[in-house]
């Protein structure tokens, strides 16, 4: 039996710091190796600086239409979206809309290169034509008239394709092996990259899958007789095999993946090709190692060379990675190809990081760290041939020349470009060193497929700090780009960026942010679990409360209003800090508890934890502003005049149960933060929570006698609001509710208290067809359908342009379809029950409504208990829904591009202003929408749901709620009431302070 190693493991975040106190020491070489890579290093850089390509590559691209100008980042959303228009009329404005953020016209074109100059002058001819401004509507300008929509929407269209014509080698596989096959006595290697974005849906799996193998025979058919290294490869994507890519769907993952990558393995083995698997997101990196560990193990792979994969250097871990290969090749007793590649997704590494609350990030901040790492790696796997083939893609000549330094003259490895980069700097390295291989890493796939790959490219390329883009400035010296990143970085402590706080510190000085946990992490994940398991629930009936005991909690309260009215501002505010401290220690009961009696699953139960942490510290930092000091206000000399603010008195909060640990937490510390003394009600069915929650804050120091819960159904809950001493009420919940709590309040004499509501709504997306049908399935699929549609945001309604509308509804459908169902203490569970019986009736009741009255797309199978499987229905007409439908239950409604009007009509029909989402590219598009609406929460390209506190302030209007919204800066003002004191300093025989004043 072979030596297998265990599942990858690895740190998933180290500290930069530490990385670059073992890197720097190891890639510093002697003088004479240093000249050489200088040397050769210059002489490619002049190479690129020399070359006047007629036609045109990205290098020529950057250097005209620069990502820090105007022009570039039109040029970039253009080219994303521009080519999966269907209709005349959108594509007409989203060129327009583009074209009008950059200054096309008065562009003059520095580059001689043919494909720059076509496209900055068909862009310039659109921009001259679409003149916005000079027709009441703002669309088409008055040469329209004469040349013709369609002329514009052509010049524009004919631009994008010349970009990706350069920049694809064919639409398809015998297109590229057509390209690619050598027109002189030369030899080329290619890996061909089938592009699309990954799977959302089976479907989608399957066809992928299906074009994989394909291109596979096709490239096979046509490979020669060369041996590897020497033969064609081609490049497969994990994600766009499976449709739940994903670390918490493991099992099912290791179960339907790993047979398919074997096929495909199986079949280049056939072909003696090489077979590249692509990186992913870190993380997916266990899973991706997981799937292709179970590949390689397979026998019938044995004697084969080319099974290869892709390690970024811009990961932490790629050393890691890089000794795991080594020792699976080792134990199979089988050589592998390593491509090492920089990484493409630096900036949605850092924000999903930030996001998720980190303790590090898994990618290095700074670009000279990545640099830095790459050269190590190098080291290593120059140092594993030739069990290990190395591949290094790059385009930074110093880069190269430092490999080829590193490596010597034993050969075994090669380098990797990609199609349409690099072209000048590899063929000068042709020339000088004709020993030295290099393969072109080549797209295959549509123009519409085909941009949103570029865009990537741009993104990664033209940044500020990359070479491609430094190597074609003339501006930037080339003593510059000889800087080695060791130089750059000099010391450990300088490893990190300055200006990308950790994660857990994107808030600060005010406040810290939540922790997370990496459910990528195998270590961190497994730990969480355990932890969660092993804990202890108490779910023995908790008795509701009489109305005496209510009564009396509100004179208890009362009494206890003026001592805790008068702590001071800052205790208060540590109060509710040790709180958060001690919800973050307590992390896996509060979220077993969440699990087991509120039927969360483990991602929600973690996310619903941090939003209560982040209220706790929020409103902690709010009040040590609104409440530590007196705001003296101006005046004349003689006068102090000072704003104070104090609590109201006794707060009744009413909480919902879908939110029972953040919105309780949220509403009871927002009021005890302003001074005020509680009653908390929160929901009969999750009263368990509540009950931990107030003995978690008395623990942290709020007093016994500030904040009282009173358990029970909403006959306990009427008789508080009618109470006649409290100073005020806080509820989240039905806009029903919301109405009677409002009519007894008004019924009452006494004092005007105020109600603090937060309802639900008809929450709607609009989805045109500018949007990328795989993110609207994306964000559709987490609104409506995350946490069972029980969220206050969830997405009801989508209107989706008709144009793109059977495609849309058909990815979202199949993408709903691949939902697991079921018990939520099950990690790989993504929709849990709904809350009682009581609400599956209601919505199983709809459901049969809306089975007779409208066009059923999707209903899902869910198993016996409370559980509610997704369903999508179409309507005639957004009218047919006329209340929110609590539940995961999404109506879709099609329109015309030239009524979005009366979809915006239709939404405000319903009285609703919760949330709304936008999915377009148009900026005039979604400005004119975001102006047109009173909704309280708008998201733009995104999902709707999951509001963070301090970031997105959450709260509606109409009969979404009162405001002022939650998580927010205007929250805990509602809360407290305002006294001026004004004092004659002069009284008292006049103003000495002005009498003594010097001149």
């Amino acid at each position: 039996m072979p030596n297998i190693p265990p599942p990858f493991s690895a740190a998933y975040a180290p500290d930069d710091a530490d990385i670059a106190a073992r890197l720097l020491p190891s890639v510093h070489l002697g003088p004479p190796q240093e000249a050489r890579i200088d040397r050769t290093a210059t002489r490619l850089i002049e190479a690129i600086r020399k070359r006047d390509d007629r036609l045109g590559g990205v290098e020529d691209m950057l250097r005209e239409f620069a990502l820090s100008t105007k022009e570039g980042l039109a040029l970039m959303v253009l080219a994303e979206a521009l080519l999966r228009v269907p209709d005349a009329r959108t594509a007409d404005q989203f060129i327009e809309d583009k074209l009008g953020e950059g200054d096309f016209i008065h562009h003059e074109t520095k580059s001689t290169a043919f494909l720059v100059n076509a496209s900055a002058w068909a862009l310039g001819l659109s921009a001259r034509v679409i003149q916005p401004g000079e027709t009441p509507d703002g669309t088409i300008g008055r040469l329209v008239k004469r040349l013709g929509a369609p002329a514009v929407r052509t010049a524009t269209r004919q631009a994008m394709r010349l970009m990706g014509n350069h920049f694809v080698l064919g639409e398809t596989i015998a297109q590229a092996l057509e390209r690619a096959r050598p027109r002189s006595g030369e030899r080329q290697r290619y890996s061909f990259d089938m592009l699309g974005e990954g799977a959302r849906t089976a479907t989608d799996a399957r066809r992928y899958f299906d074009a994989y193998a394909s291109a596979i025979l096709t490239i096979g058919k046509a490979a020669g007789s060369h041996p590897l290294p020497d033969r064609p490869g081609i490049s497969v994507k994990l994600s766009a095999l499976h449709p739940r890519f994903e670390a918490i769907s493991r099992d099912g993952v290791m179960a339907e993946l790993v047979p398919q990558l074997l096929d495909l393995a199986q079949r280049a083995k056939v072909h003696d090709l090489n077979f590249t698997v692509d990186a992913e997101e870190a993380d997916r990196l266990e899973l991706s190692l997981d799937v292709i560990a179970a590949t390689l193990a397979d026998p019938s792979l044995a004697g084969w060379d080319g099974f290869g994969l892709a390690i970024q250097a811009y990961q932490k871990r790629a050393g890691d990675v890089i000794d795991y290969v080594d020792a699976l090749a080792g134990a199979h007793d089988r050589k592998l190809m390593v491509r090492l590649v920089k990484g493409a997704y630096w900036d949605t590494e850092i924000k999903r990081a930030q996001e998720r609350g980190l303790d590090g990030y898994p990618v290095f901040t700074r670009k000279a760290m990545t640099d830095l790492n790459y050269v190590a790696c190098a080291q290593k796997l120059l140092s594993l041939r030739p069990r290990i083939f190395p591949q290094f893609a790059t385009h930074n000549a110093l880069s190269v020349a430092t490999v080829l330094e590193l490596a010597g003259a034993n050969g075994g490895f090669e380098f990797q470009r990609l199609h349409g980069m690099g072209e000048a700097l590899y063929e000068q390295l042709a020339k000088d060193h004709p020993d030295i291989a290099y393969r072109t890493y080549a797209p295959v796939g549509s123009h519409r497929d085909l941009l949103a790959y570029l865009v990537r490219r741009l993104l990664e390329n033209g940044a500020n700090s990359s070479f491609v883009a430094q190597a074609s400035d003339y501006r930037v010296p080339v003593t510059a780009l000889l800087q080695r990143p060791a130089d750059a970085i000099v010391r450990p402590q300088h490893a990190a960026h300055p200006k990308i706080p950790l994660p857990g510190d994107l808030f600060a000085p005010e406040r810290r942010n939540s922790r997370g946990v990496e459910f990528g992490a195998r270590a961190a994940l497994d730990r969480l679990l355990t932890e969660v398991k092993a804990e202890t629930i108490d779910l023995k009936p908790i008795a509701d409360a009489t109305p005496d005991q209510a009564n009396a909690a509100v004179a208890a309260a009362r009494a206890g209003f003026a001592a805790w009215s008068r702590t001071p501002a800052a205790t208060r505010a540590a109060a509710l800090e040790q709180a958060a401290h001690l919800l973050e220690n307590r992390a896996p009961h509060f979220i077993a508890l969440l699990q087991r009696e509120g039927g969360k699953t483990l991602d929600d139960a973690l996310s619903e934890l941090r939003e209560a942490t982040d209220f706790c510290r929020y409103y902690a930092a709010q009040g040590r502003k609104l409440f530590g000091n007196d705001v003296a206000m101006p005046g004349p000399t003689g006068e102090s005049n000072a704003l104070a603010m104090r609590g109201r008195g006794v707060f009744v909060a009413i909480s919902p149960w879908n939110f029972p640990l953040a919105i309780f937490l949220g509403q009871v510390t927002a009021a005890l933060m302003a001074g005020n003394s509680v009653v908390a009600k929160p929901a009969e069915q999750t009263p368990r929570i509540a009950v931990e929650a107030v003995r978690l804050l008395h623990e942290a120091g709020i007093p016994a006698s500030a904040l009282h819960l009173v358990t029970g159904d909403g006959r306990i809950g009427a008789p508080l609001a009618a109470h006649p001493d409290i100073g005020g009420i806080v509820f989240t919940g039905s806009t029903e509710v919301a109405r009677s709590i409002n009519r007894a309040l008004a019924a009452k004499d006494g004092p005007i208290v105020p109600l603090i509501a937060e309802t639900g709504g008809i929450n709607t997306m609009i989805a045109d067809a500018t949007a990328l049908p795989e993110q609207v399935a994306d964000d559709v699929v987490t609104s409506a359908f995350r946490s069972a549609g029980q969220r206050c945001s969830a997405l009801r309604l989508l209107f989706v342009q008709e144009d793109v509308a059977d495609r849309m509804i058909e990815m979202i459908a199949g993408a709903a379809r691949e939902l697991k169902i079921g018990d939520p203490s099950d990690v790989a569970t993504h929709i849990g029950p709904v809350i009682d019986v009581e609400a599956k009736q209601r919505l199983d009741a709809h459901i049969a409504r809306m089975k007779r009255e409208a066009r059923l797309h999707f209903a899902g199978t869910a198993p016996e208990g409370c559980f509610v499987a997704p369903h999508i229905f179409e309507l005639g007409d957004a009218g047919q829904l006329t209340e929110e439908v609590f539940g995961p239950i999404l109506h879709v409604v099609r329109y015309r591009a030239e009524n979005l009007e009366r979809v915006l009509q239709a939404i405000e029909r319903t009285g609703y202003g919760l949330t709304l989402g936008i999915h377009s590219r148009i900026d005039d598009t979604i400005e004119a929408i975001v102006d047109r609406v009173q909704i309280g929460n708008i998201y733009v390209n995104r999902n709707m749901i999951g509001a963070v506190v301090g970031v997105q302030p959450f709260g509606g209007n109409g009969l979404s709620g009162t405001g002022p919204k939650a998580g927010g800066p205007h929250y805990l003002a509602r809360f407290a009431t305002e006294q001026t004191v004004t004092i004659n300093t002069a009284a008292a025989g006049g103003n000495a302070a002005l009498l003594a004043g010097d001149e």
